[in-house]
């Protein structure tokens, strides 16, 4: 019990701890590129995500195992409805709801875990290649129509949190092996179906230098990204009063407080910032890992995995992007990049990994009659 409590209590400070990060590069960004009010809708999507936090966490950990399936169906109409939106600079993604605009593949991804985990628990038919084919098909539905908006990017991260399910679910390795072979031999035809930009982010990683002026296209926002860091110093500004250089464009950063929030967090604090964002975020990772190796029951220590898994991608692919390690990808860092829809739907899911931990293992521990005995006597 005390370690369950310790485990909620690590998930809670971390997040909100990388919540305050976030919101220190917000205004730091607000500094050094004029106001744009953004902390101030990130402070309001921080309350409203805490909310979504404490529902879930608070639900009964039996009926989020029910609701896996029709959460997913209700994330299809999500992104169904989205693609007949009005199109911002080139693409359908944001469903406008009054107060912030619904990104719609963002829960997405939180329901595919769930309806994925619900499939799975109960199943060992993905054992056999032809048992892998319902699970693709969970993936590859919301995958295609977050590809049509267009979102490349958002829509390949199902692919690993599906393989992750899919191993913790007893897959043979071989048989993923062996359809990650047959995605790598059509990554020519991927390519041919990228728009010139997402070519142009490939290349730009393949072409990079250092030093000189800033290229053009999307080379800029990998040369930019990596002179503010290095401007930054070990130290950061926090501890300077004068900026290192007195050019505004060197310091200039488009999509600073989304896309390159890792860059603002490392230049307002230094590498001491960056590790700290790591750290935080190698806890909350390490706390689904406990949680799916603590749990007795199937979905929860499935949906635990995806979770982890789904986390664990985007941090990577954020800050690896950051450095020119990989290409741009516009992947939002978790619960520091600005964004409602990401916000508050990684903290739903911070909820349900705290139900899992809370209940799972008096769910799996308790005989049946007894539970029905408790759910008698609650009604």
């Amino acid at each position: 019990m005390r370690n369950t409590s310790v485990g909620i209590l690590l998930i809670v400070c971390s997040a909100a701890g990388l919540t305050l990060l976030g919101l220190a590069g917000l205004v730091r960004a607000d500094q050094l590129y004029g106001r744009q009010n953004l902390v101030d809708r990130q402070l309001v999507w921080f309350l409203l995500a805490l909310g979504a936090m404490a529902v879930t966490a608070l639900t009964p950990y039996r009926l989020l195992r029910l609701w896996g399936i029709p959460v997913w169906l209700f994330s299809l109409l999500l992104l169904v409805v989205v693609l007949f939106m009005p199109a911002l600079n080139g693409s359908r993604r944001w469903i406008p709801l009054g107060l912030f605009d619904l990104q719609a593949s963002e829960p997405a991804r939180l329901a595919f875990v769930m309806a994925l985990a619900s499939w799975l628990m109960h199943r060992d038919s993905q054992r056999r290649l032809p048992g892998l084919f319902v699970p693709g098909l969970l993936a590859l539905v919301p995958m295609l129509l977050i590809m049509i908006e267009p979102d490349l990017d958002t829509a390949l991260l199902f692919l690993p949190v599906l393989a992750a399910m899919l191993l913790a679910a007893g897959a043979q390795f071989r048989h993923l092996l062996g359809v990650a072979g047959l995605m790598f031999c059509s990554l020519p035809l991927l390519w041919l179906q990228m728009s010139a930009e997402q070519q142009s982010r490939i290349v730009s990683v393949v072409m990079q230098r250092d030093g000189g002026d800033a290229p053009t296209g999307d080379g800029y926002h990998l040369h930019q990204a990596k002179q503010v860091l290095a401007l930054s110093g070990m130290q950061g500004s926090f501890w300077r009063d004068e900026p290192v250089l007195d050019d505004p464009a060197a310091y200039r950063l488009p999509a600073a407080g989304t896309d390159f929030i890792f860059t603002m967090i490392g230049e307002r604090f230094g590498v001491s910032g960056c590790l700290l964002v790591l750290l935080l975020h190698g806890i909350l990772i390490w706390q689904a890992v406990c949680t799916a190796v603590a749990c007795q029951e199937s979905w929860g220590r499935l949906a635990a995995v995806g979770l982890m898994t789904l986390m664990g991608v985007q941090v990577v692919l954020n800050t690896a992007m950051t450095v020119g390690l990989v290409p741009i990808t516009g992947t939002a860092l978790p619960l520091c990049s600005y964004g409602g829809s990401s916000l508050i739907s990684t903290y739903a899911a911070l909820g349900v990994l705290i139900s899992i931990r809370r209940t799972a293992s008096w769910e799996a521990a308790v005989p049946s009659f007894l539970k029905l005995e408790s759910l008698q006597s609650a009604g």
